[in-house]
C-alpha cells in the first residue's frame, strides 16, 4: 500500500492501521465552499475490475468535519469518499462523490457509534456504499456512477478540515476481487 499525503504519525500492526490525523486536511472540490482541497491522508492500493472493499473504523472525532473512511480515487477530479464525518457534535455516515465538483450526503447517527463498518462494491459503472454498526446488518447509503474499465486507487482516508486532528484506527481492511 502507498500513502498519498502521508501523516507524520501512523503505525501498522497485523490487520490494524493507526493514524494521527493532521489538522487542516481535506478532500473537496469547489461546490458551496468555492475552494479545492486535496491534502487528506489516503493509504491505498491500485485495483482494476470489480471488487468489494471493507473496513472497520474507530475514531476519536472531536472537531467539526473530522472524518475517516474509505476512498476510491481515479484522480484529483474523480473520487468518492465515505465514512463517518463529525458535524454538530454527532457522527454522520457520509459520502462525498466528486466528478469535477463535489456533492455531499449525510445520515445523522444520534447514538455516536463506537465503530462503523463500511463496504464499497464496485461493479461495472457503479459503486454501492453500505454501512453497518455490527458487521452483520448493512444498509445502503448510496449507489453512484463511477467510470468503468479503469484502474483506480482504493484505500483508507482521513481528514480534519477545521480542527487540530484526531486519532483513528482502521481494522480488517480488505479488497476482494469479484470480476
Amino acid at each position: 500500500m502507498t500513502w498519498y499525503n502521508k501523516p507524520a504519525i501512523w503505525s501498522e500492526d497485523n490487520d490494524s492501521l493507526y493514524v494521527r490525523v493532521e489538522g487542516y486536511t481535506d478532500y473537496w472540490r469547489v461546490t458551496h465552499y468555492d475552494f479545492i482541497r486535496d491534502n487528506g491522508h489516503f493509504y491505498y492500493q491500485e485495483q482494476a475490475g470489480d471488487f468489494v472493499a471493507s473496513v472497520k473504523i474507530t475514531g476519536q472525532y472531536k472537531d467539526l468535519y473530522d472524518q475517516a473512511g474509505l476512498m476510491i480515487r481515479l484522480d484529483e477530479r474523480n473520487w468518492i469518499k465515505t465514512g463517518i464525518e463529525y458535524v454538530d457534535e454527532r457522527q454522520h455516515v457520509s459520502a462525498v462523490v466528486t466528478r469535477e465538483f463535489s456533492d455531499w450526503s449525510v445520515c445523522p447517527q444520534n447514538h455516536n457509534p463506537p465503530s462503523t463498518y463500511l463496504r464499497l462494491t464496485r461493479q461495472n459503472d457503479s459503486v454501492r456504499i453500505d454501512y453497518s454498526f455490527d458487521d452483520f446488518t448493512y444498509q445502503m447509503l448510496r449507489l453512484v456512477y463511477f467510470p468503468p474499465d479503469v484502474t483506480l486507487q482504493i484505500g483508507l482516508v482521513a481528514a480534519a478540515p477545521d480542527g487540530q486532528g484526531f486519532d483513528v484506527t482502521f481494522d480488517r481492511f480488505a479488497v476482494l476481487d469479484i470480476s
